[in-house]
């Protein structure tokens, strides 16, 4: 019998319960797929709390994940069963051991690409993408703040950015952590726990301060990102793992003609075209060892999600993780 993770009321972890469910034969522009790895998200985390009221609940959650198709909707071509495809969408309902999708959404994996890469760092990867190629082109010569530079997007930002020629500073929480972010690339670290963030970067930028900030944490960090800008710098707040942030006063950002963006990769992946081309920009990142993702995803049961859910929340998984149906 097909399984899934349903909310029916918002709340903390423990509001994730797993039930029976049925799965219909897909429609004629659908795919019917046995899913074998699924991507655990802060977007998840969100959704489920209530912070995002995008799910209509009951509901099940989830955005990325992998699997195999076992059955083809009428007046779809391109696939067969058996082909191995990941997906990436909107309208949640990944949280499950089966499911139907659209057939635009499903994309072919190569053989190269593993069923946990692709399910933990695709949302990510494209992610990434978004952020340097499109909300803000990130150049040779320009330095960034990155601020959870460890954890599994953080990583994938100093890679991508590092290659892009940027010097990158990145936030972390523990000497280990540093480690951790500088094999991703980050050239400097800093210790948020013990250091100043906003005295650290003056001083390693000799006063001038960062080009752009990528915040994902929200609260606890956004009067740091600002105070971090260089004049005409701009701040990608991307996330809001420790809580929502504080109404922004106009005059605050005119004292350095500084730019805020808040941007929700769902928004660039209404076109299918462009779907198609972030995903395949996002692999090809892989193939060519731009982007290296955990080799070993701290791996949950699906059963378990309210586990992987808190392990997220605690900010000790420091990297990614699957859920395995």
């Amino acid at each position: 019998m097909p399984q899934a993770i349903v909310i029916r009321n918002y709340g903390d972890a423990d509001a994730l319960q797993l039930e029976d469910v049925s799965v219909p034969s897909p429609a004629q522009d659908e795919l019917r797929i046995r899913q074998t790895a699924i991507g655990v998200n802060f977007h998840d985390v969100y959704v489920r709390s209530g912070l995002y009221k995008t799910l209509p609940l009951p509901g099940t959650p989830g955005c990325e994940a992998t699997g195999v198709v076992e059955q083809i909707g009428e007046d779809v071509r391109g696939f067969s069963v058996g082909d191995r495809v990941a997906y990436v969408t909107a309208s949640y309902g990944a949280y499950a051991s089966e499911r139907t999708l659209p057939a635009h959404l499903a994309l072919k994996l190569d053989n190269n690409i593993s069923d946990n890469l692709a399910a933990s760092s695709l949302l990510r990867a494209m992610t990434v993408e978004m952020l340097m190629c499109q909300v803000r082109l990130i150049k040779p010569g320009m330095t960034i703040l990155v601020h959870a530079a460890a954890g599994g997007m953080g990583r994938l930002l100093c890679q991508w950015a590092t290659h892009q020629g940027a010097t990158v500073i990145g936030t972390v929480g523990s000497a280990e952590k540093a480690d951790s972010a500088r094999q991703a690339g980050c050239q400097h670290t800093v210790l948020y726990r013990e250091t100043n963030v906003v005295e650290a970067v003056n001083e390693i930028t000799q006063g001038t301060g960062v080009d752009v900030v990528y915040d994902s944490v929200g609260a606890d960090t956004f009067e740091s990102s600002i105070a971090s800008l260089a004049k005409c710098g701009h701040l990608v707040n991307f996330g809001q793992s420790s809580g929502p942030v504080q109404p922004l006063l106009m005059s605050d950002l005119a004292a350095k003609s500084l730019t805020v963006s808040r941007p929700i990769l769902f928004h660039y992946l209404d076109e299918p075209s462009r779907y198609h081309a972030m995903a395949k920009t996002a692999l090809d990142a892989f193939a060519q060892g731009v982007l290296r993702a955990d080799a070993l995803p701290q791996q949950f049961e699906l059963k378990d999600s309210a586990k992987a859910h808190k392990t997220l929340e605690s900010r000790m998984g420091g990297g990614s993780m699957v859920l395995k149906p």
